[in-house]
Formats: structure tokens, sequence, C-alpha cells
């Protein structure tokens, strides 16, 4: 059997296993753990506090050497409820060189190619670490990946090169906005729509919270990095759910928002929430407690994660550059967990099979001859990890 066949084979083994992040991951971590651990691979699994998904670390070569590579994908998926398939996305279906399912290319297809690369790896005299990292709950916050990273510091390890295999047509990307999500939650005093200067409407404050919000969009224009190569270049937030309110005659006692903000750099990242903060604190909150002392404002955070910032020095663009021939890297507008990799201390990387295009949507693919582009890719790997 060649290693697409293989990749075929092991593509189909994780795809039936429907890790939506709402769900478990474990027995597919299972899985993973079985396979490399027959390979020779020192496995690592640390689960979640609830005790239904697990990051695997696994290493092949000096287990305790830093300078290791890493390969990386996440394990979840998003969901299927509401989208028309025209098979079902938990069994891969070949059609025409695509081959479809909930995850193929956003990532169980890099994945999948990983894990058919792994018993020729582990045959080899390796000189450096190959280190192989499957996270959980990529979709929903990075948050299995902030929990391996804090992992990687327990353990004393520092890998050098991160090579995350997100969609990305196997091109190479240095660069993403970081993604950060919000509720904000206005708890005010209910009363008869008549007497609307007795009560605290909370519907209204949100809507003067929406509206600095959006003063604070415009003002971020002003600030993008001279020569940003993003687009837009500037950082971005969204309003993306307003509610609020029983009926038309009833003052509106709570009210949420729901935003997100895409930072190009940190510093506007710690500008913009200093920014709604004091206005919220400062403005909003003691207008409504004139009325109500037990009026409040509380934001929660669904999830913060960092951009992937380009550098001139990148020792993973370099490795991948070589491996696939390209000529040049890309920047992104969706976030991944490259940028937890690069800020715990490693050069970061997207290259992987597929396409973005298609993922989180129904009928998601990837190609066959995507997953041999990323065969090659991993195959060339070898000749590195080999070399004093």
């Amino acid at each position: 059997m060649n290693k697409l066949d293989t990749t075929r084979e092991i593509l189909e083994k994780l795809i039936a296993f429907p890790t939506i992040s709402t769900e478990s991951n474990l027995e597919l971590i299972a899985y993973v753990a079985d396979y490399l651990g027959h390979l020779g691979a020192q496995v690592n699994l640390v689960n979640d506090a609830s005790l239904t998904k697990a990051n695997l670390f696994a290493t092949l070569g000096p287990p305790d050497m830093d300078g290791g590579i890493v390969l990386s994908g996440h394990t979840d998926v998003v969901p299927v409820e509401d989208q028309d398939w025209w098979t079902d996305p938990f069994t891969l279906s070949e059609k025409g060189g695509l081959l479809y399912g909930r995850g193929t290319c956003d990532m169980k297809g890099f994945i999948a190619a990983v894990l058919a690369m792994a018993p020729e790896y582990a045959e080899l005299d390796l000189k450096r670490p190959l280190h192989f990292a499957f996270t959980h709950d990529e979709e929903t916050g990075c948050i299995g990946a902030q929990a391996l990273v804090d992992e990687l510091r327990n353990m004393e390890l520092k890998p050098s090169i991160a090579i995350i295999g997100e969609p990305t047509d196997m091109r190479i990307v240095e660069g993403h906005k970081g993604c950060c999500e919000y509720t904000t939650r206005f708890t005010g005093l209910e009363g008869h729509g008549s007497a609307p200067e007795r009560g605290v409407n909370a519907a209204e404050y949100a809507v003067r919270y929406v509206t600095r919000l959006m003063e604070l969009r415009e003002e971020l224009k002003s600030r993008a990095p001279k020569g940003s190569r993003f687009d837009p270049p500037w950082s971005t937030l969204n309003i993306g759910r307003v509610a609020g309110g029983v009926a038309h005659n009833v003052i509106v006692g709570k009210a949420e928002v729901e935003w997100d903000f895409r930072p190009v750099h940190d510093t506007d990242h710690k500008y913009l929430k200093k920014q709604i903060n004091a206005y919220a604190n400062d403005v909003l909150l003691p207008a409504m407690r004139e009325v109500d002392p037990s009026a409040t404002i509380e934001t929660e955070t669904i999830g913060e994660i960092v951009g992937l910032m380009p550098m001139e020095d990148n020792e993973a663009r370099d490795l991948v550059s070589a491996l696939t021939g390209a000529n040049g890297a890309d920047v992104v507008a969706f976030g991944t967990e490259a940028g937890l990799f690069q800020q715990f201390g490693m050069s970061a990387v997207l290259c992987g099979p597929g396409s973005i295009e298609q993922a989180h949507k129904p009928d998601e693919f990837v190609s066959a001859s995507q997953l041999g582009h990323c065969l090659r890719m991993l195959d060339g790997l070898k000749s590195k990890l080999v070399a004093a």
C-alpha cells in the first residue's frame, strides 16, 4: 500500500470519530496514542478539567532534547447541524479525486498524512526530536493549545519549530491576526414602558456600548502598522449579535452584545480593552446606577487567540520553504493555534492540505492531490531529522 492509500485509510478512521467541539475527542486520541505508541513514540496525554477531552503530545527520537520539530493539528471539528450534505459527514466519501467528510481539510487530512508518515520516521536514527501535537477545542478558542503550551513549560521542553497543518493549499503562511470574542451583558431595571425614567433600560445602554465600539472600530483604521500585509491592514471589530427585551411596552431588564475583535498587534488589543472598559465603567455604569444601584455591566471572555506575527528570521518558514520549494509566504485573516507556539518561543508557520474555503461548510473536502503534496513535504522532512 502506498502512502497516499495509507493516508486515505487513516483519514477514514479519523473522520468516523465525530469530534465536534461540544463532544469528546477521547476515542480519537486513544486511537492515535495506540498508533504512535506501537511505533515506539513516547506518548503524553493531558485531559481537560471535564475529563472528556485530551491533548496528545508524542515524541520520536531524543525525548528530552530541545530544538525539536512539532507537527501540530487540532482534532475537533465544527458542527454539521442545519447543513445540507450530499453524504454522511462522518463517513469518508470519495468522488472525482475529492475526499468528503467533516474535518477532511480542517484538519484531519493533515493529521492523517502525518500518521501515514510516522512509521518511516520511527525507522530513522533521529538526531533531532520529532513531536506530534494534537489538541482539543481549537474551534472554541484554542483552549487545548493553551493547555498544551502550559504542559510544555511544565516539562521544561523547548521545541524550536512548529508546523501547523491548517488548510492553506500547501502555501506557507507566516502571519495571521488574533481573534478575540466577547459577550457583554447588561442588567438594568424593568418597568412599565410608560415610565422609562423609572427603569434602567439595558437595551439602551447596550446600544450606547455598541456605538462606542463602532467609534473605536473607526479609530483602529488609523492605527494600521506601516507596511501591514493584512487585508484589511488594520485591526477589525465586528458586532455579531445584540439581544434583549420581552415586549414592546416593557423596559428592558437584560440585554447582551456578542462581538469579536481581530487585532493586527497586541498594542491594539490593549488599547481597545482600555477604551471600552473605561467607557463602560466611567460613563455607562454610573448613569445606570443613579436609578438602580444594583445595575451591572459584565463582559465574558469567550476566547482570546493571539496572532501569528510575521518575523524576519523564521526557521520554520525557511524549513518549509526548502521542503516545498515555495518562494515567499502569505498572511491570512483566520486565527489558529500558531500564535501560541510563537509566544512560547518557537518559530511557527501554517502549511497544510486543502483550502480554508472548504472549511466549516457542508460537503467539506480535501483533494487527493493536496494530500499528495503534503506527503511529499513530510517525506522531505526526514533528511532534516537525521542531519547532525
